[in-house]
């Protein structure tokens, strides 16, 4: 009961990050901090045109915006973790601060997952209902599918948090990873972890399958109403909606399952931490790429903002 006790009293853990000193690895790390601030400048100029121009005052928009805070809370509760522990040449932290870091992680990339699949039907009803649209995507509709996607993954945090951290960890106290990812925390972890770990099966399931359930049906049925269109002009304006969205979906789930989705023994360090670095870093800087090069209302209203185009152009 003694070792038992000493062994859950860790003070700190030790991320051995993700570059070395090298010079190969310090013009990386340069890559990484560049992607940084272009996702912040990104993210928060996408938060600035839909909250001040009153053409991306929709639920589309509206949801984008949420979307663009979430990316960039993410990026934040990572990257200036890592870039600080880098430079410092250590990378200490707190049993209590990885317990936060888990909390903060996991909690937005469940936001994200349920949010992704509330745009996906916003684009199902804007589509293939647009008469009742403004009914069944009201203001107060969006604002309850927003509160629950932080609902759902707060919850989801929280417990994976709390359960992770239960355990006894002893030995070695160096995680290998850039942050308290959990599958690289539970490998330090003295105890069975087994049936923790399938329940963390289970959440993946519920937390990435059944967003991406409603977000493969809304298109599904997106498609057929698409075909059902005697208009080429129509159905070209209805896959150019929902191409920039259906991007951001393949690149954010597409890592988040390859990670979560595999069993504990079949997990690698480096594959862990290049996947991680894909939808921790790279794909909050693509997001708002996406959308606005590909979308002519934000173009549109980014030129207004910059003077370029005071007449209102961008529009259709």
């Amino acid at each position: 009961m003694a070792l038992m006790k000493n062994q859950t009293h860790i003070s700190h853990f030790i991320l051995l990050g993700l570059f070395n000193h090298t010079p190969l690895h310090l013009l990386l790390f340069s890559i990484i901090m560049v992607m940084f601030l272009v996702a912040l400048s990104g993210n928060g100029l996408m938060i600035l045109l839909i909250n001040t121009d009153s053409r991306l005052h929709s639920p589309m928009y509206f949801f984008l915006s949420w979307l663009s805070v979430m990316d960039l809370m993410l990026i934040s509760t990572i990257v200036p973790r890592m870039a600080i522990d880098y430079l410092l040449g250590h990378g200490s932290i707190s049993f209590t601060g990885c317990g936060f870091q888990i909390l903060f992680f996991l909690t937005l990339l469940g936001d994200e997952c349920f949010l992704l699949a509330f745009m996906a039907y916003d684009r199902y009803v804007a589509i293939s209902n647009p008469l009742r649209y403004s009914v069944v995507m009201s203001r107060h509709v969006c604002w309850l599918m927003v509160a629950g996607s932080w609902l759902f993954g707060l919850v989801d945090g929280l417990f994976q948090a709390i359960y992770t951290l239960s355990f006894p960890y002893c030995g070695s106290q160096e995680i290998d990873h850039f942050f308290c990812d959990i599958p690289a925390v539970l490998k330090l972890a003295c105890a069975d972890t087994s049936i923790y770990e399938a329940l963390i099966y289970v959440c993946c399931i519920l937390m990435l399958l059944l967003p991406f359930s409603v977000i493969s049906v809304s298109y599904l049925l997106i498609f057929v109403t698409v075909l059902r269109m005697h208009s080429a002009e129509g159905r070209k304006k209805a896959f150019a909606t929902c191409s920039s969205h259906m991007a951001v979906v393949s690149l954010f789930y597409g890592a988040a399952l390859i990670t979560y989705m595999r069993p504990q023994t079949y997990h690698s360090s480096k594959q862990d931490k290049v996947v991680s670095a894909f939808y921790t870093m790279i794909t909050p800087m693509l997001n708002p790429l996406i959308y606005s090069l590909r979308n002519k209302e934000v173009a549109g209203a980014l030129k207004k903002l910059l003077g370029r185009c005071p007449c209102g152009g961008g529009q259709e």
